[in-house]
């Protein structure tokens, strides 16, 4: 078995074998290429000392071929140090946005001559579909992480890019409106169980597919009325195995979204039943494939006479409703685990024109006790 951030393996044989990605610029395409070592220590040299022979050599062939490195190195590099530093889902998640959206457009331009116009390109969807607003947030986080790293390795490129968004007005948030929830509800009351429980308790909490999927029994403190999310699963991509895709268990989202959210007496009433019944709450002895959940959610809208919806949208739905019953912005902020109050307050709060004229009344309303006042003097 590798060990942890190493692609460094114990053979049959008795050998160990490291391995590493190489790259063909012109093609765009990667190959895998082994060194061997009768110790692991001496695989670890030999991996270092190819891995560097590469890199020197891509660089010597970029210096003289074309001005200077292209931002194909630069990106293959800081990836590379992400697989090393950060969580293997981190790292193919910006491993896919690198590929899908960045390495065609920006993956043979040299690091010299690039500028805002040709990174501008990137988010242009001329005659396409616009790209979302969290797509968009997460091409520029790896686009501005390249830059970085392509500056202090190769003191070349700007260190910085700003992207002007020329969009539209944003998109209204989908949720689930008053009727739709009225039908969920009651489908999900009808002969509950613990997967309608499930889905009743995002939309509760505002916990995301990944959170309830992974959610266990000890995550659960009835007495003190509380739910701690401590872990997310999703199915992501493995390099160099057997499967194409596992599903993996891991922290969740960021350090913000490691919460603990209270839970109502309705909620704590309906998990008595089945509190303790196996390791986690949806399938006992593993966690629950968010795949399959997805689905099973799709069939219970379809019973309850409601279209196709993400699940994400028991979320934005438990949001909106915590906004509308005059929850402290805050409080919901660290309930749905966001890392800034302004995410919270940019995609949530959209006050209406009737409600901007109660809080101008509520005004005008101090503003005539002072005239009452003075005029009694």
């Amino acid at each position: 078995m590798a060990r942890r951030g190493e692609n460094i393996r114990k053979r049959k044989d008795g050998r160990w074998e490291g391995r590493f990605t190489v790259y063909d610029i012109e093609k765009g395409q990667p190959y895998v290429r082994s060194v061997y070592g009768r110790s692991y220590g001496e695989a670890k040299e030999k991996l270092s000392q190819a891995k560097r022979s590469v890199e020197l050599l891509l660089e010597g062939f970029m210096g003289t071929a074309m001005s200077g490195p292209v931002f194909h190195m630069a990106a293959q590099g800081w990836l590379e140090e992400v697989k090393q530093t950060k969580k293997y889902s981190t790292y193919r998640k910006y491993r896919t946005v690198y590929e899908k959206h960045l390495r065609e457009r920006l993956g043979g331009v040299p690091l010299s001559e690039l500028d805002e116009q040709t990174m501008d390109s990137v988010f242009a969807r001329d005659g396409e579909q616009m790209l979302s607003t969290s797509l968009t947030s997460s091409i520029l986080s790896v686009l501005n992480r390249i830059l970085d790293y392509a500056s202090v390795r190769y003191h070349a490129g700007p260190e910085t890019y700003t992207y002007r968004k020329r969009h539209p007005d944003r998109r209204p948030l989908e949720i689930l409106n008053h009727t739709q929830q009225a039908k969920l509800i009651r489908r999900l009351y009808d002969r509950m169980d613990i997967y309608k429980l499930g889905i009743l308790l995002c939309i509760s909490t505002g916990l995301r597919l990944g959170e309830i999927c992974a959610l266990k029994w000890e995550d659960i403190d009835l007495e003190g009325g509380l739910l701690h999310v401590n872990a997310t699963v999703q199915r992501i991509a493995i390099d160099d195995a057997s499967t194409k895709t596992t599903l993996l268990e891991g922290a969740p989202k960021s350090v913000f979204s490691k919460r603990e959210i209270p839970l109502s007496d309705e909620v704590m009433k309906l998990l008595c039943p089945y509190y303790g019944k196996g390791i986690y709450v949806l399938k006992g002895s593993c966690p629950m494939e968010p795949r399959t959940y997805q689905n099973r959610f799709q069939r219970y809208l379809e019973e309850a006479g409601i279209e196709r919806k993400n699940f994400h949208i028991l979320r934005h739905t438990f949001a909106t409703n915590c906004v509308e019953g005059g929850a402290d912005i805050k409080s919901l902020s660290e309930i749905l685990g966001h890392s800034d109050v302004k995410i919270t307050l940019n995609r949530y709060v959209h006050p209406d024109l009737e409600m901007k004229r109660q809080h101008l009344n509520a005004i005008s309303a101090v503003y005539g006790q002072y005239l009452s006042a003075g005029a009694g003097r």
